[in-house]
């Protein structure tokens, strides 16, 4: 669930501006000023992508444990 609202986030025209932004803009500060926020979000999105797998992951063993009890 988290992918895809990560996704959309990112492809919709404003984060697609804001990531040619940070990285495509001809102007130096716009890079500057862009990049790490642009960078800090993805950074935010990997985490709750990679907590959401943690959980998902620990609710299927202890299913799986539940259910040969």
């Amino acid at each position: 669930m988290s992918l895809v609202l990560s996704a959309a986030l990112v492809l919709n025209p404003v984060g697609l501006d804001f990531l040619y932004s940070a990285f495509f803009a001809g102007e130096q500060l716009a890079r500057n000023i862009a990049r790490p926020i642009v960078l800090t979000a993805l950074a935010i999105m990997a985490v709750v992508a990679l907590l959401e797998w943690l959980v998902r992951s620990f609710i299927a063993r202890r299913r799986a444990r539940g259910a040969m009890s």
